[in-house]
């Protein structure tokens, strides 16, 4: 299929889409019903089904998660619509016109040769947009890891961060050090708890920095660490179910026995 059908094909589909969100809105008794803060929650839900896909690596979920996701920013934009404040129209004019001006090494004359110098563009035109800082585009609600690793990119597009890698391994070195002092202070009864959370902090902080550096996706590696604990924590429930033992009864060098068995299955 030559691109100019297959375009033709998309928009036949988004066309769709929208007729089929007309219809629901105006005959389901379920769609009728919904508003913008209604459906928050609901698309928070499917946004994380869509990362459950992604990091499976699983394509024919990620497809059928996308089409959700899709229905609910055309189904925003219809409520919308009702009242006269915004159609999908203006929303996809919109972002196109805030793509092409915060591109200008593409629709203008601006030079960018590199993936850095694109992203300090980037955040220098959202400045001029009228954004007060360069971290206000940073989503009170987001998780914390991934919180921190947005504020951190944020800051090195404004030019602020480390230079060199080894740089940032001492400061989580240094961040360590800190909290094992004050843990053990803690311990013995001569710092409170709250101080020892933010000496954790800054830790966690540190290590989703060096992470970057890295190259490694913090919350996506974190996330791949709690799948793997849950299949081997269930193996574990499964075949002491199997040998008519509770985890409650067993000791840890028996539990341990059936763990490795699990980190084995893995390979």
């Amino acid at each position: 299929m030559n691109p100019k059908s297959r375009r033709a094909e998309q928009l036949e589909a988004f066309d769709r889409l929208l007729t089929i969100m007309d219809e629901l809105r105006e005959q389901c008794p379920w769609d009728r019903k919904q508003t913008l803060q209604s459906l928050r929650y609901l698309t928070i839900e499917e946004t994380y089904e869509l990362s459950d896909a992604i990091l499976e690596d699983d394509l024919p979920e990620i497809r059928k998660e996308l089409g959700d996701v899709m229905l609910h920013l055309i189904f925003y934009a219809r409520i919308a619509s009702e009242t006269g404040a915004f159609d999908i129209a203006d929303v996809l004019h919109g972002q196109c016109e805030k793509l092409i001006s915060r591109h200008p090494h593409i629709y203008g004359d601006v030079k960018a040769d590199d993936e850095e110098t694109v992203k300090r563009n980037w955040e220098a035109l959202k400045l001029k947009e009228g954004n007060r800082s360069v971290l206000s585009g940073v989503p009170k609600s987001l998780p914390a890891v991934v919180k921190a690793m947005r504020i951190q990119e944020k800051a090195r597009g404004a030019g602020f961060d480390w230079e060199e890698k080894s740089q940032v391994w001492a400061k989580v070195k240094e961040e360590m050090g800190e909290f094992e002092e004050l843990y053990l202070k803690t311990d013995r009864g001569e710092a409170d708890q709250a101080e020892l959370e933010k000496e954790f902090g800054d830790l966690l902080f540190s290590l989703i920095n060096f992470a970057r550096f890295a190259q490694v996706e913090p919350e996506a590696a974190l996330e791949r660490t709690n799948k793997k604990f849950i299949q081997r924590f269930t193996y574990l429930e499964e075949e002491a179910r199997k040998a008519g033992k509770q985890l409650s009864d067993m000791t840890l060098a028996e539990m341990d026995t059936y763990w490795e068995a699990a980190k084995l299955l893995e390979k």
